[in-house]
């Protein structure tokens, strides 16, 4: 597969910064962390040897690149700019996360694997953690925000919740037990609004 292929989707002009995060990213959700070396990464977007090198000297500037890159298109997978005014009540909201949660899913399982692999080496480099976490602090942020104003009585605890919800339900289905089952649309948006029914009971559903 070419470099081209390897990145789905990649804006035209994109610095060869993109292109070696891409790589990276393809490379793991493919072979896993073993898989992922700077040779590879060269390999995977045609580029000349020692061109990632160039780019992230070290095994640890290379992940927190591929983070960094992670971050940058789950937050369109994730579509934060799509997130409902909390006026426009419960069920815009569920509409919203479960189109989120189901993109995941579907067209960007690959994506989601690179996440996991990722996840799993921050758990064994403390420096990778902090990338990783910041990474993730704008959509856990701004969801807050949004429970909050739907009138959420303890938003850390509900937005745990939803996290861990949504991310038990991606692991299960792209890597886990239910890995050959995937949930339509219709059944990711009733699992949420159960959960948000439960957390926000007695507000509007619209």
């Amino acid at each position: 597969m070419s470099a081209h292929t390897a990145s789905p989707g990649l804006p035209a002009g994109a610095s060869r910064a993109d292109l070696v995060a891409d790589a990276a990213l393809a490379l793991l959700a493919e072979r896993g962390m073993r898989g992922l070396t700077h040779r590879a990464v060269d390999e995977r977007a045609a580029l000349p040897q020692g061109s990632t090198s160039n780019v992230a000297r070290t095994r640890q500037a290379l992940l927190e690149l591929a983070v960094r890159r992670l971050a940058d298109r789950e937050s369109r997978v994730l579509a934060l700019h799509e997130m409902p005014d909390p006026r426009a009540g419960l069920a815009a909201l569920v509409d919203a996360l479960a189109l989120a949660t189901h993109r995941a899913l579907t067209g960007n399982r690959a994506l989601t694997l690179a996440r996991y692999e990722l996840a799993l080496e921050a758990t064994r480099r403390p420096e990778l953690r902090a990338h990783f976490d910041a990474a993730g602090g704008r959509f856990r942020e701004q969801l807050g925000a949004l429970v909050t104003a739907m009138g959420s009585t303890d938003p850390d605890r509900h937005v745990l919740s939803l996290v861990a919800w949504a991310d038990g339900l991606m692991f299960s289905c792209v890597a886990g037990s239910f890995h050959a089952e995937v949930p339509s649309l219709k059944e990711v948006r009733s699992g949420l609004r159960e959960l948000l029914n439960g957390m926000l009971d007695g507000l509007p559903s619209s």
